[in-house]
């Protein structure tokens, strides 16, 4: 799935400001399908001014009577909620893990929102094939609609766009990365006669264990190996 993919629907929004942020939101993470079903009266003067330069996607916004209507053509939606219950969706997900479960999945598919101060009706979650929800602090667990949105898109962004990798960002070593670096610095410790004596098994479990606790990263896990190489190249050339 791509970012294309993805249909925003606002149901029954009542407020002007949180649209055009809404809008705002959207551009921000490269969305441009927005959908609203059955709109309150709208200031479209205070619409355009929150959404400051994603005006576009106000313009290009379809309306609709339902939610049925709205989602028609798309093949899985997921409706926001904060709510609980055995009668609501029994499974949720945080958009993070959402952004995981829509990577693999063909599109298109639609993430609903709910009026600002109901959220979605029991009937329209019911129609929802997929519920979702951002953790919150019990104290006041409910967001506002445009900060919800754009909690939504900035991790669809990450998970669906290739724009959303951050360059040289921190991924921790997997086990098996960690085996091999492990490997590579005791096989070039032993080139320099460093095991004479037994000993290389409990130095393995001592690198691997604190180059996990540390997480070092691909990159830097790379860098290591390549200071053990060269301390080998330039043992073979003072010996020789």
């Amino acid at each position: 799935m791509v970012l294309q993919d993805i249909v925003i629907i606002l149901s029954h929004p009542q407020e002007e400001g949180n649209v055009g942020a809404v809008c705002r939101a959207m551009k921000n993470m490269g969305f441009s399908r927005l959908r609203i079903v059955s709109p309150g009266p709208m200031n479209e003067g205070i619409i355009r001014a929150r959404a400051v330069h994603a005006g576009e996607i106000w313009e290009t916004a379809q309306s609709f009577d339902s939610l049925p209507q709205a989602a028609e053509d798309c093949s899985l939606v997921v409706g926001t909620t904060r709510r609980r219950g055995h009668r609501r969706k029994p499974v949720t997900l945080g958009p993070e893990a959402l952004g995981s479960y829509l990577k693999d999945r063909p599109g298109p598919a639609a993430l609903v929102f709910g009026n600002e101060r109901t959220g979605l009706e029991r009937e329209e979650l019911a129609f929802c094939n997929l519920a979702s929800h951002i953790p919150s602090h019990d104290d006041s667990p409910s967001l506002n609609l445009s900060h919800a949105v754009q909690i939504y898109t900035y991790q669809l962004f990450r998970a669906l766009s290739p724009a959303g990798k951050i360059p040289g960002e921190w991924v921790s070593m997997d086990r098996t990365g960690l085996d091999l670096l492990v490997r590579e610095i005791t096989d070039s410790l032993e080139s320099l006669g460093f095991y004479k004596q037994p000993g290389r098994i409990e130095q393995e479990h001592f690198f691997r264990d604190i180059f996990s606790r540390a997480g070092i990263s691909i990159r830097e896990g790379k860098y290591m190996g390549d200071i053990f190489a060269k301390a080998v190249r330039l043992g073979l050339t003072i010996k020789g």
